[in-house]
C-alpha cells in the first residue's frame, strides 16, 4: 500500500509541475497573441518585441517573453535595462535578419544591454542570413569591414543564463559578450560555412565569471575568441570545427588593454580546425598582460597546428615583424592534449624576445602526424617550459624558422 501511495504522490507531483509550467507559459508575454507579431517572414518583429520587452522590464514580478514557433523577420532590436525584476526570453521560433548588410547602421543586430537576472532558452534560432555579407560587398578595399552586424550582443549583463539556442550565418561575430558578470552559455550551437570571414562563434571581452558549457561551434573563424580584460573564464565540453580553434587574443593590438587572467579550457574536441588551442599577440604594438591560463584534456582531430603561442601574430602581413610583442605571458599550461595533426608543426611556442614567456608547462602531449611533410615537430622560442609526462613529438626539439609562418 505504501508503494501505491508513493506512486500516486509522484504522479501528482509531476502533474502539478506540468500544470505549473503550462500556467507560467500561458501567463507569458506572447509576441504573437498579445503584441501582434506575425510569423510570415515579412512583418517586422521589432515593434512587437520591443513592446513586450518594455512591459516585462517594467514588471515588478518576474516576466517571460514568448516567441512561439514560426519564422519571423527582425530588422534590429536593442533591449535594455535596468529592469525591475528577472526576465526570461523563450525563443521557440526562428528569427531572421535582413540579408542586405547595408540595412544596418550599427555593427549589431540584436542587443541585450544592462540587464540583471536574465535568462534565454527555448531551442530557437537566430539566423543572420550572412551569405551576401561574406562577399564583403562595399568593403573590397579594406582588410576588415567593421560595420557588419554581430548576431547577438550581450553587453553588461549580470547573472545571466543562455541555454539551448542556435545562432546561424552571422554577418560578423555570432555572439559577443562585453562587460558581463556571472553569465553562463550552455548547449549553444553556432553554424556558419567554413569560408565565412570573421564569424567568430563566441567572443568574450572585459567580462568576469563567464562559463561556456557543452557548446557545438562550426564556423569560419575562431570558435571562441577571448579578448583583453577577461577574468575567471571556464570553457568546458566544447566541440569545435571547422574553424580556427579556441584562441586567447589577439592581444596588444589596441592601447590600454586590460589584463587577462584566470582562463581554463578543458575537455574540448577540435576537429579539422586550423588551430587547436592558442594564445596570440601582435608583433610590436601595445603592452598588455595575460596570466593563469590552462588548457587541459583536449582532443585534436586533423588539426593544422594543435598547440600554439604566437607572439608574432600578423594575419595581414602588415605588422612590425622585426619588432617584439609587448604583451607579457605567464603561468600557462598545456596538459593532456592528444590526437592527430594535419601538418607537422604540432607544438609551436613563439614568445616575445622582449618579454619571454614565464612559467609555461607542457605535460602529456601526444599528437601524431602521418602526412608526407616529414616528422612531427615541436618548436619553442624565448621560453623555457617545464616538461613532464609523455612528449610526442619531443618538446621544443626543432629549430624555429627565421620567419615563422603567419597563422590566421
Amino acid at each position: 500500500m505504501a508503494k501505491k501511495i508513493n506512486v500516486v504522490s509522484t504522479v501528482s507531483t509531476i502533474l502539478f509541475l506540468f500544470l505549473s509550467a503550462v500556467e507560467a507559459q500561458s501567463g507569458a508575454l506572447d509576441v504573437v497573441a498579445k503584441f501582434g507579431a506575425k510569423a510570415d517572414e515579412k512583418t517586422d518583429l521589432s515593434k512587437p518585441l520591443s513592446d513586450a520587452w518594455k512591459e516585462a522590464c517594467a514588471s515588478a514580478t518576474p516576466a517571460t517573453i514568448l516567441i512561439p514557433k514560426g519564422v519571423y523577420l527582425l530588422s534590429q532590436a536593442t533591449l535594455e535595462g535596468p529592469c525591475k525584476a528577472p526576465i526570461e526570453v523563450q525563443l521557440q521560433g526562428t528569427i531572421k535578419a535582413p540579408t542586405d548588410p547595408q540595412a544596418f547602421k550599427e555593427a549589431k543586430w540584436i542587443e541585450f544591454n544592462k540587464v540583471e537576472n536574465f535568462k534565454m532558452s527555448g531551442g530557437g534560432v537566430f539566423d543572420g542570413q550572412g551569405t551576401r555579407a561574406y562577399k564583403r560587398e562595399g568593403c573590397d578595399k579594406k582588410d576588415f569591414c567593421s560595420a557588419l552586424p554581430i548576431n547577438i550582443r550581450f553587453d553588461f549583463l549580470t547573472n545571466a543564463m543562455i541555454q539551448d539556442i542556435t545562432t546561424r550565418d552571422s554577418k560578423q561575430f555570432h555572439i559577443n559578450l562585453l562587460g558581463c558578470k556571472n553569465i553562463t552559455l550552455e548547449r549553444v550551437s553556432v553554424r556558419a560555412p567554413q569560408d565565412s570571414p570573421n564569424t567568430d562563434g563566441i567572443h568574450i571581452g572585459r567580462s568576469d565569471g563567464v562559463n561556456i558549457i557543452d557548446a557545438d561551434i562550426r564556423t569560419g573563424d575562431d570558435c571562441i575568441s577571448i579578448g583583453d580584460g577577461t577574468k575567471h573564464l571556464d570553457v568546458k565540453g566544447v566541440t569545435c570545427g571547422p574553424g580556427h580553434g579556441i584562441s586567447i587574443g589577439s592581444l596588444g593590438k589596441f592601447e590600454n588593454e586590460e589584463p587577462l587572467e584566470g582562463i581554463t579550457i578543458s575537455k574540448c574536441v577540435m576537429s579539422d580546425t586550423t588551430n587547436g588551442v592558442r594564445i596570440k599577440s601582435w608583433a610590436g604594438e601595445f603592452p598588455g598582460t595575460a596570466s593563469d591560463i590552462h588548457f587541459e584534456d583536449i582532443t585534436v582531430k586533423n588539426v593544422s597546428c594543435p598547440v600554439i603561442i604566437d607572439q608574432k601574430y600578423c594575419p595581414s602581413n602588415k605588422c612590425k615583424m622585426n619588432e617584439e610583442s609587448n604583451v607579457k605571458l605567464s603561468k600557462i599550461s598545456f596538459k593532456n592534449i592528444h590526437g592527430t595533426a594535419a601538418l607537422p608543426e604540432v607544438v609551436k611556442i613563439i614568445c616575445s624576445g622582449r618579454f619571454p614567456c614565464e612559467d609555461v608547462e607542457l605535460a602529456d602531449i601526444d599528437i601524431t602526424y602521418s602526412g608526407p611533410k616529414g616528422p612531427a615537430v615541436s618548436e619553442c622560442k624565448n621560453v623555457k617550459p617545464k616538461i613532464t609526462g609523455k612528449q610526442n613529438p619531443p618538446a621544443c626539439a626543432a629549430p624555429v624558422p627565421p620567419n615563422p609562418t603567419p597563422t590566421v
